[in-house]
């Protein structure tokens, strides 16, 4: 079920790069790189991955011979995994610093902590857990690592006698994902327990151009089932979202590119707004748009431009003829992440099939390969903007029905 995605005309970017990674690169990411000749570094993992054979490829030696003559040079990493090389190679550039600024929640909230002077927050150690029940603190709190990934690890804290059973949810659910990624992605080792922000929460993809402007490629609502639901499971983008919110999500990226002195920089950032709309930042993930190539790809399908070409080209959505004409659509992201509460090892197969006859409008599905990572898979949806019933239903469930 492959989206007709709409591809510009060939151009070379001769001052672009990337960096791929495991877990996942999409057939519209690989594409958009072949026309428009998108050096990809043939890193030790790119060389076991399935890629495409007319990528094209520059050595290690040579991408860093190009990036330090030219500092200027347009980086891209589809996934967190390669802060691992970036951390390893670029040390001479400012990148690597950057990235720690934003994975590390306890430094991003020190840095814009001048915008926010109300906002708590402290850092953790396991360790700190038990003895939390006799501090006095304001609830609920949101406890998660200070380096993290989707919502691995995120808990939320309604009242002192939860710290109790903390420890163990903890403990179990680490030793379940510490494997998956590397520790410059995932750490287990360092929490940050903050604020519960109530409000409606957004992600939205944009880069920092040369200039430092801030530039909005795609913006959606997180959609949670209650107020103790803290997972991924949908994400819907709609022209009413980007025209209500591009504007005032625009100014806090300015000032988030200021403290951080931004130029030439892809983000995915996640915000909630509060009853009396205040934007408030959760995190700004480095050097790439949505994990597992989402976001982006799902712009690509609902809106017809290509955000890996807008950031390598140094263009900006024409967003007033882009939503013409898509009035009444949403755009969706389903996330099947495993929440049946079943062990993975006695889960035989998921029931694609069934699941998928509950949507039209299909634009893309990808299976992921659950025995490996807690996900079943992505749907990528389009619906209409009264009806959503399927997507209610698949947001209240833990999938057990599937499987």
């Amino acid at each position: 079920m492959q989206s007709a995605f709409f591809l510009s005309l060939s151009l070379n970017f001769l001052d672009s790069m990337i960096i791929l990674d495991e877990p996942y690169v999409s057939e519209f990411l690989q594409q958009s790189l072949v026309d428009h000749n998108i050096q990809v570094i043939m890193t030790p993992v790119v060389a076991e991955m399935n890629l495409r054979s007319d990528l094209n490829f520059i050595s290690e030696g040579k991408a860093l011979e190009i990036i330090q003559k030219n500092p200027a040079e347009l980086l891209y990493s589809n996934s967190e995994n390669a802060i691992t090389w970036i951390s390893r190679n670029l040390s001479f550039t400012d990148i690597p610093d950057k990235i720690d600024l934003f994975k590390d929640k306890v430094r991003f909230r020190e840095l814009i902590s001048s915008l926010y002077p109300n906002y708590y927050f402290r850092s953790l150690e396991m360790s700190d857990f038990e003895g939390m029940k006799d501090v006095p603190l304001n609830y609920p709190l949101i406890l998660k690592p200070a380096v993290g990934f989707f919502s691995m690890g995120v808990y939320k804290i309604n009242r002192k006698e939860d710290w109790l059973t903390i420890r163990s949810k903890v403990i179990e659910e680490i030793d379940q994902l510490v494997h998956l990624y590397p520790v410059e992605v995932f750490n287990s080792t360092k929490f940050i327990l903050e604020d519960c922000i109530i409000g409606r929460e957004f992600a939205m993809d944009a880069y920092f151009d040369k200039s430092g402007e801030p530039v909005i490629l795609n913006i959606m609502e997180h959609f949670f089932s209650s107020e103790e639901d803290v997972s991924d499971r949908l994400y819907t983008s709609s022209a009413a979202i980007i025209r209500k919110f591009k504007n005032p999500f625009h100014k806090l990226l300015v000032e988030i590119g200021k403290l951080a002195h931004l130029n030439n920089f892809p983000v995915h950032v996640e915000v909630r707004i509060t009853e009396d709309d205040q934007i408030i930042p959760i995190e700004v993930n480095p050097m790439r748009f949505g994990g597992w190539c989402t976001t982006a790809d799902l712009a690509g399908m609902a809106y017809g431009f290509n955000p890996y070409q807008m950031y390598f080209s140094q263009n900006k959505p024409n967003w007033d003829n882009i939503l013409k004409d898509r009035e009444d659509k949403q755009y969706n992201i389903v996330i099947l992440d495993n929440s049946t509460g079943v062990d993975v090892a006695d889960i035989q197969s998921f029931n694609y099939e069934k699941l998928l006859a509950d949507f039209s409008g299909i634009l893309e599905f990808r299976p992921v390969d659950f025995k490996a990572y807690p996900l079943f898979g992505f749907l990528f949806v389009e619906t209409n903007a009264n009806d959503n019933n399927a997507l209610e239903r698949v947001l209240s469930s833990n999938l057990r029905e599937f499987i």
